[in-house]
């Protein structure tokens, strides 16, 4: 079967889409519909990405009001190519830098190449689902004042699962050291546009922010936004180090799908989320009964700053099954094909496009399977994570000449890869770092009950690639 055959039979399959694109597959709704007849190059009248000065220049300066930018970038390599180009932009090579531990692998794929000293911090973790929590304004402070070298910070808000760091305050911190902030905002492309979901952080004060607009707006995949505030980062070497990591031959389907959704979020925002709205707030209602299962709002957690309520956070902790089996049961009994799953929980990722038979469906599938359910109180306490010990850089390590062992006997061995679940794309270990008892034991842990875990090596549960 090709591509387009499987691709035409998913579509007509029925299977309702809590996943990314955020247009579920409504090409209405974002008002372009492609085809050949306008897949096109840089001709005349139709402007050049890389040296904007017509059309599609008045098109990003649309998107910097819409967002509140100085600057904005349309990417068509998605977020990825703004989160290489936005640090390869505000740092020197071996430059000292202040990573959140759960950033997306481009981050690391950044550090490697820029050969940059990364620092790590970790979140605060949400115990009673075992996730990745805020990242505390304090914790940014403490980690300022012990390694002042320190030329950039990078951090993930919102979280894959939807947890909001207090980005003003961070913001606030770096500035007094004139440090800039850069904020992975990929899934919070639709936030600041109504009450009741987070404000983005471009308004915060974060002076370099990358929005995925394919993941929660509706938007052709691979489209994003890159925006720079603020003189901390230089426009200039930004713009260069766009024409390095985005694709010189960008799509101009893509490119309108980007100024559609724009188009329409500058006209019908307020609607839309309005609708939007009133249509979460009816799912929650119908599922206010579950016990066994329990849906994440964040409420009450101090771990938790801020929460995106349009990410539906299904935990299983105590319902006796994984969040991977429910996320089979949900697809093969009821035509509902979840985001992810991993071992205590899965996610439901919703948008403007969703419709009250989408969301009517998912709130009566979870009251059916609640019921097939026995309650199991879960003990589980979640250890505070710990950072692996880092004995040399990336670079160096895949310079080492490298052997493979089980990952059974892979403890205090020198990691020559990245290991980790995808998505979200968080490494469990990173190259030159040494493998502990707890990376073992996650790898696992993970495997034995379904999660796929991802190397650069593809050997992963059975060998890790170490150092020699």
């Amino acid at each position: 079967m090709s591509l387009t055959d499987a691709l035409i039979l998913y579509r007509d399959s029925g299977i309702y889409p809590f996943h990314m694109p955020g247009h579920k597959r409504n090409s209405f709704t974002y008002g372009f519909y492609a085809d050949c007849g306008t897949d096109i190059t840089e001709i005349d009248g139709f402007d050049n990405l890389h040296d904007a000065n017509g059309i599609l220049k008045d098109g990003m300066k649309k998107a910097a009001h819409l967002y509140g930018s100085q600057h904005t970038f349309y990417l068509v390599n998605g977020s990825t190519c703004g989160i290489l180009t936005g640090i390869s932009a505000c740092t020197n090579r071996g430059d000292r830098i202040l990573v959140a531990r759960n950033c997306h692998k481009s981050v690391y794929n950044a550090i490697e190449i820029n050969g940059l000293d990364p620092v790590y911090i970790l979140p605060q973790t949400v115990n009673e689902l075992g996730i990745c929590g805020s990242i505390s304004p304090e914790s940014i402070e403490k980690a300022l004042e012990q390694s002042p070298e320190i030329k950039l910070i990078i951090i993930t808000s919102p979280t894959y699962e939807g947890v909001v760091s207090d980005i003003n305050r961070i913001a606030d911190i770096a500035h007094k050291k004139n440090i800039p902030l850069f904020v992975d905002e990929a899934h919070g492309a639709h936030f600041g546009f109504t009450e009741g979901f987070p404000a983005n952080s471009v308004s915060k004060g974060a002076d370099i922010v990358v929005h995925s607009l394919h993941k929660t707006l509706p938007s052709p995949t691979q489209t994003a936004l890159l925006h720079i505030n603020g003189n901390i980062a230089d426009i200039t070497t930004v713009r260069r180090e766009l024409s390095v990591f985005e694709t010189s031959s960008p799509s101009y389907i893509l490119m309108a799908g980007i100024d559609s959704c724009l188009e329409m979020l500058s006209k019908h925002s307020k609607t839309l989320f309005n609708e939007y709205k009133k249509r979460l707030k009816c799912f929650y209602d119908k599922v206010s009964g579950l016990k066994k299962i329990y849906l994440f709002c964040g409420d009450g957690d101090s771990a938790v700053f801020g929460f995106d309520p349009g990410k539906i956070v299904i935990s299983v902790r105590n319902a006796g099954i994984t969040g991977t089996e429910l996320k089979d049961i949900l697809l093969d009994k009821y035509l509902l094909q979840l985001e992810m799953a991993t071992v205590d929980y899965a996610i439901a990722m919703t948008s403007i496009c969703d419709t009250d038979d989408g969301f009517d469906r998912l709130a009566k599938a979870l009251n059916e399977i609640e019921e097939t359910l026995d309650f199991v109180p879960c003990d589980n306490k979640e250890q505070a994570p710990e950072l692996p010990e880092r004995v040399m850089p990336v670079s160096d390590s895949r310079r080492q000449s490298g052997h493979f062992v089980e990952i059974s006997s892979a403890l205090g061995e020198i990691s020559r890869e990245y290991i980790y679940a995808y998505p979200p794309g968080i490494p469990l270990i990173v190259p030159g770092e040494r493998i502990t008892k707890s990376i073992i034991g996650q790898i696992l842990a993970l495997t034995s009950k379904g999660v796929k875990l991802k190397s650069d090596f593809s050997r992963i549960p059975r060998e890790i690639n170490v150092v020699s």
